[in-house]
């Protein structure tokens, strides 16, 4: 799999998020490398848990921006945070029990989740942020 390009598409137009999600693209991108190098489980797993942390710091992030500004579709997009790390961790569990690295197919599912989450929810948010904050 490609790696994920920043571009303008996944700007939300609030700098603060923007960075925040540009560190996750890097940090993706360095998983869907190692992947493709057959780099070890362990250290698979540790970028996983990186990227997956990194999520969760940005998520609260977000809702602490959420909080300051009154966003009136808080409690939806806080719900889509639950839904996705659960689902992150979920992933995590299953390789550590595997004892397997992290295959092209869940690579596709983390950059489909990562992106999603940009392109719909994050967009509404950024679009609040610009026009209030």
């Amino acid at each position: 799999m490609k790696d994920i390009i920043w571009s303008k598409i996944l700007s939300v137009g609030f700098d603060e998020i923007d960075e925040d999600h540009r560190k996750l693209v890097g940090i993706f991108n360095e998983l869907n490398r190692a992947v493709t190098k057959g780099e070890s489980p362990d250290y698979l797993a540790a970028t996983l848990a990186e990227l997956i942390n990194c999520t969760v710091w940005h998520f609260s992030h977000e809702e602490r921006l959420m909080l300051k500004h009154r966003y009136g579709e808080i409690e939806e997009h806080k719900a889509e945070h639950r839904d996705l790390i659960q689902a992150a961790g979920e992933l995590q569990e299953q390789l550590l029990q595997a004892d397997q690295g992290v295959a092209g197919e869940q690579i596709v599912l983390l950059e489909r989740w990562l992106t999603g989450h940009i392109l719909t929810a994050d967009q509404r948010l950024g679009a609040f942020l610009a026009q209030v904050a």
